[in-house]
């Protein structure tokens, strides 16, 4: 049922010379006060066609509309203010999620076709840092909402393994490295290592230049430089593995930069053979200048390759291999330059396929209003947040329900729920500051309040006497704020998917667990009357909601806490 739909069509009836169903659609809102009614349609944009005041016609129109579904539809000023038939619209409501439990929202209009999601991809043998945990949690997010929509998702960790911070790895541990201690903590100690080196390179630029071969001899197949860089793949991925594991993140291809390092030739010689490539200081670049864009650089001076050159043999790739009606790239706002470049060389390529790849940006983490640098060693590991996380949420526990059980598995659920709630009830273009101590809270505007208040439904419905069936519906004021809501979960979602914003759906379960809480503050929900089963009906629907809305978010949602 979507009741604006229903208002849009009566009203459009009444309309049929002046505006459109579509036109009308636009223009419904919802008052700005409860007691004005449900949804509302001003009348401004009739005044010109009617040669009347919006006052006039709102008193003429109000009349005519009628419809089982509205209880009343009144004139208030310029608006013709339409109040919904409670008791009819939450039976219908309650019945449909309770038929459809979690697949209620689903959606059918992507019919199947492939989107690829290029997200987390972290840069080997460095740590995987707190910076890394947006891309990784919004991908994730934008997976599972582009699958409720009727999509295919297709899971891509486009690994960074490949490029001249190898060059200068390479060269840090062949002056300083020590293979014992590699072995033995590898990501901490390359971390040193490319520190150092950036330390060093500043006094002796000489470095620079060494790395830059050994990233050639790496590109020319170099047995000394590939067995190192593949011990340094090994060992980053395994630490990764154990992250992802952490999140319940999945993926369906890792492969990186490195993959594509054989392809990328017949990338250049395509660019060449339609004459896209022109010189620049011994560099070959794709002009972009016609656009108001720097080149694109796709070849260095000494023949290397750049990001810029594998992204497009990437693209071209995924799009023969998976014939993607989208791609989404879940990569920092600082690479929004890149990315126009990328898709413009494409079009510019002949690729009709460019203009369905989409960049979706996001701000920083940022630890004291500063942004964390792996260069610079200012970094907090993920790793090390998620153990603390977990052991907080098991402090918070043992405090308020020490009887518990399976309090392991729910510290879990909380603590990692909290960090990836916290990420994604912002918008993802704002920039976050790093707190544990905000994330971790059991009131406001948290993932663990969220949990909590999904618990506590649990809690009612394993007090309840009664399964839920519905009877007449409710028509009480409490029970509609949470059921208009409740109406409002699959609009939520394609919104969501439309802006590839996961805060969409993140600021909504809070608003509907608000709600509810309010509603369980003001009804006793399990007094023994005609209206039991119909509340019990409520509460169960909340659960469903907000369960489904956490793993649209990648959070799990506990029945106990």
């Amino acid at each position: 049922m979507n009741v604006i739909q229903e208002y849009a069509e009566v009203i459009s009836k009444h309309l049929q010379n002046v505006l459109s169903y579509e036109e009308v659609i636009k223009l419904i809102e919802k008052p700005k006060f409860q007691e004005q009614g449900d949804l509302a349609f001003p009348c401004f944009a009739l005044a010109k066609h009617l040669r009347k005041s919006p006052a006039v016609i709102a008193q003429e129109m109000a009349p005519l509309i009628q419809d089982s579904l509205f209880a009343k539809v009144v004139a208030e000023g310029p608006y013709v203010n339409c109040f919904l038939n409670k008791q009819e619209i939450s039976k219908h409501i309650l019945q449909t999620i309770l038929t459809k439990g979690s697949n209620y929202g689903n959606n059918s209009f992507g019919q199947g076709a492939t989107i690829t999601i290029d997200f987390s991809s972290p840069n080997i043998a460095k740590p995987f840092s707190m910076g890394h945990l947006r891309s990784t949690v919004i991908g994730n997010s934008l997976a599972k909402i582009v699958e409720k929509c009727g999509y295919q998702p297709l899971r891509i960790n486009h690994l960074g393994d490949w490029g001249t911070q190898f060059g200068k790895l390479i060269v840090a541990y062949k002056l300083w490295g020590n293979d014992e201690a590699v072995r033995k903590n590898p990501i901490t100690e390359l971390l040193q290592l490319y520190v150092r080196f950036h330390d060093e390179a500043q006094t002796n630029p000489q470095l620079e230049a060494e790395a830059r071969m050994w990233f050639k001899l790496l590109e020319e197949g170099n047995e000394e430089a590939l067995n190192l860089w593949r011990w340094f793949r090994e060992e980053s991925l395994k630490v990764f593995s154990r992250i992802y594991s952490l999140l319940d993140v999945e993926f369906d291809s890792f492969n990186g930069e490195a993959y594509y390092n054989d392809k990328m030739e017949t990338t250049v010689e395509l660019l060449n053979k339609i004459n896209l490539l022109t010189p620049s200081q011994g560099a070959e670049v794709v002009d972009l200048s016609e656009q108001n864009l720097p080149p694109c650089l796709i070849k260095k001076s000494d023949g290397a390759t750049l990001y810029a050159t594998r992204d497009v043999t990437a693209a071209i790739y995924r799009q023969d291999n998976y014939h993607f009606a989208k791609a989404i790239y879940v990569v920092g706002h600082e690479q929004s330059l890149h990315f126009k470049q990328i898709f413009l060389v494409l079009e510019k390529m002949g690729y009709q396929w460019a203009n369905d790849m989409v960049h979706v940006p996001f701000g920083f983490i940022l630890k004291d209003g500063k942004k964390m640098s792996t260069r610079k060693g200012k970094i907090v590991l993920l790793e090390n947040v998620m153990k603390e996380a977990i052991e907080l949420a098991k402090q918070n526990i043992e405090q308020k329900n020490p009887s518990l059980d399976n309090k392991d598995e729910i510290s879990k659920m909380v603590g990692l729920g909290a960090i990836i709630f916290h990420d994604l009830k912002n918008e993802r273009l704002n920039n976050i500051e790093f707190s544990l101590e905000d994330m971790l809270k059991f009131e406001g505007t948290t993932g663990p309040y969220v949990q909590y208040t999904h618990a506590r439904a649990c809690s009612i419905l394993r007090k309840a006497k009664v399964s839920g069936e519905i009877t007449n519906g409710l028509s009480d004021s409490h029970s509609w704020s949470v059921v208009k809501l409740l109406m409002d979960f699959p609009a939520t979602i394609q919104r969501s998917m439309q802006q590839y914003e996961p805060s969409v759906i993140a600021k909504y379960v809070i608003e509907l667990s608000q709600e509810f809480n309010k509603y369980y503050s003001h009804v006793k929900v399990l007094h023994v009357d005609e209206e039991m089963n119909d509340r019990i009906a409520l509460v169960r629907s909340v659960t469903i909601v907000l369960k489904e809305g956490l793993r649209l978010l990648g959070v799990k949602a506990p029945e106990e806490m």
